[in-house]
């Protein structure tokens, strides 16, 4: 795994390499040097274990999503803001299955530092929600699912939130 400068490092030689090959009149080579390097930006922006994480995820394999993560060991030096995000939004599902107190932490930091879908946002919030009714915060979680509501505009977890809703009420 490089770094996320270094993978910009990389891309820039490798371009720079490709405009060398453009003035050569090796015109073949050029436009494959700048495709190769396509692939360097792209795995900025995206990170390789992440995207490998979330294909374990989708599995529903949560020690193979583990696997991928901790792979990643300085994740601020190696990802950027959203990137993190992601990183401890997949923490925080895979502690919500085991510790209740981490996996708030990993979620709000998630929010913190930002995730790019409203879903993922609408997500977290909704896990959170569950962690605050667990532990008895009623007027937290009650804000948490309005949050999630709004943010949930293909009302896919309209289910899930009326089902909380429900408990709440319990409480």
């Amino acid at each position: 795994m490089f770094n996320k400068n270094l993978k910009l490092v990389i891309a820039g030689l490798i371009i720079a390499y490709a405009v060398y090959q453009f003035v050569e009149g090796n015109i073949g080579n050029g436009i494959s040097l700048v495709l190769l390097s396509s692939v360097f930006i792209f795995l900025y922006f995206r990170n390789e274990f992440i995207l490998l994480a979330f294909l374990r995820m989708r599995k529903q394999d949560l020690e193979g999503t583990q696997k991928w993560l901790d792979k990643i060991k300085n994740p601020e030096a190696a990802l950027i803001k959203k990137q993190q995000g992601y990183f401890n939004y997949l923490h925080g599902i895979i502690f919500s299955q085991k510790n209740l107190t981490q996996a708030e932490k990993y979620f709000k930091k998630a929010l913190k530092l930002g995730l790019t879908m409203d879903y993922d946002v609408a997500m977290a919030k909704l896990s959170l929600a569950g962690i605050a009714m667990q532990k008895r915060r009623k007027r937290e979680a009650t804000q948490l699912l309005q949050e999630a509501k709004k943010l949930d505009k293909n009302n896919m977890l309209t289910e899930q939130i009326k089902m909380m809703q429900q408990q709440m009420k319990k409480i």
